[in-house]
């Protein structure tokens, strides 16, 4: 998730207290949402007690197991009529093995949601996802660069300007497969009907 950023203590200990405090909320056990979330207890434990450093697919997972967004679990989720996200406040959730990152800049309140996206990668950088939950899409623009996007085995190249809509609740991955940076934004929308 945080690999390398300065951040990163800041956003587990975010994450720790939300996870803890859904889960009470709950009422579940450690053994409970862990089989929910479909992730080890030892992971869950390590998750609560800040000293894990949990993958994207895995606050996935929580937050699914727990019927809220991950802009919940990291402190980024609107609140009533407007809630003003300071950029020191906009934790990086993916860090690139050449520098590039994932920003969630902002998200509503689960269990439906929808989370807008900052992705910035690096030539040759790669992010995969399992599959979200039935009926999730995402938006995307490219700004800059060429996005590789995978959607279940079948690949298709977005340029700077163009935006499509995907249906991610199959296998997924983003990829820079050009020679230059790639910048685009994605919204999720993960909406239970």
């Amino acid at each position: 998730m945080t690999d390398g950023n300065s951040n990163a203590q800041y956003i587990n200990q975010a994450v720790a207290v939300k996870i803890k405090e859904h889960r009470k909320q709950l009422k579940l056990s450690l053994d409970a949402l862990a089989k929910k979330a479909g992730i080890s207890k030892g992971m869950l434990v390590e998750v609560e007690k800040a000293t894990a450093n949990p993958s994207i697919a895995t606050l996935c997972k929580l937050s699914a197991a727990l019927g809220v967004s991950v802009a919940d679990i990291v402190n980024v989720a609107s609140k009533p009529a407007i809630n003003v996200i300071a950029e020191d406040d906009i934790p990086i959730l993916w860090n690139g093995e050449h520098g590039g990152y994932a920003k969630l800049l902002a998200g509503t309140t689960g269990p439906d949601m929808i989370e807008l996206w900052r992705w910035e990668m690096k030539p040759s950088e790669n992010f995969e996802s399992a599959a979200h939950p039935h009926g999730t899409f995402e938006l995307f623009h490219v700004e800059a660069g060429i996005l590789t996007l995978n959607i279940d085995g079948e690949e298709t190249e977005l340029y700077k300007g163009q935006s499509a809509i995907v249906k991610t609740d199959v296998p997924h991955s983003y990829s820079n497969h050009a020679d230059c940076d790639l910048i685009f934004t994605m919204t999720v929308a993960e909406l239970h009907r």
